[in-house]
């Protein structure tokens, strides 16, 4: 029986507008790369059709990092997550240009995807890039950077795995730092923030707050080997 779920979400469904070209891709894409939400382990080897090192896309947004790092990385299986349909639609029309097999998409809660369908020490790796900073007081309960999900994300990963968030919002960059820091299974692979990697791309969205004067911070911690 599927277990009912108590957790703030950390996003809100919008009823965003879908292009006729996500439509497509989404209707046809989905059964080929979708895996449904289901509450019981997802066996990676059979939905990728292969074993290789695993990286979970925790809100892939439009999906065009999720596509530049799996077309960059096709030795690597990129599993990505995200709610939203126009999202979805995206991501799966990159993966038709770019050719893709590498790429999963679930279109269901991270929180519940990561508690009901991934196994423990089963993941090389997890991206959380730019999620949404819930800037007002009131609202950052829902944000998803918070010490129950970290202990839940760390318990995925195999060790050494690492953990990489990137924000360009600097309470919730502090806000991360320290949830982090703070989980025993971590350990920081900076003195504090690190540098932004070579494989993760600058996207539009980034380089415009750039322009603006937005600080990203990003923050890789890896599972320790020895506990």
């Amino acid at each position: 029986m599927p277990r009912h779920s108590t957790h703030i979400r950390s996003y809100v469904l919008r009823q965003g507008r879908v292009s006729n070209a996500q439509q497509r891709c989404y209707d046809t894409g989905m059964p080929r790369y979708g895996i449904p939400f289901a509450a019981q382990r997802l066996d990676l080897d059979a939905a990728f059709g292969r074993a290789a090192p695993r990286i979970i896309e925790i809100g892939s947004g439009m999906g065009e990092t999720t596509a530049s790092i799996a077309q960059a990385n096709p030795g690597s299986d990129f599993l990505a997550l995200e709610v939203h349909t126009p999202g979805v639609g995206s991501l799966l029309k990159l993966i038709e240009e770019k050719h893709l097999g590498n790429v999963r998409i679930i279109q269901h809660d991270a929180v519940e995807v990561l508690r009901d369908m991934i196994a423990d020490s089963s993941l090389d790796g997890a991206h959380i890039f730019f999620p949404d900073p819930w800037h007002k007081a009131r609202h950052h309960k829902r944000r998803l950077i918070q010490a129950p999900f970290v202990a839940q994300l760390a318990k995925k990963l195999k060790p050494g795995g690492c953990i990489h968030t990137a924000t360009d919002w600097r309470d919730y960059a502090e806000q991360m730092l320290a949830v982090l820091s703070a989980e025993p299974l971590l350990e920081n692979t900076a003195a504090a923030y690190a540098p932004r990697p070579g494989y993760r791309p600058l996207t539009r969205f980034e380089q415009r707050g750039l322009r603006l004067g937005h600080e990203v911070r990003d923050l890789i911690f890896r599972r320790k080997k020895d506990l």
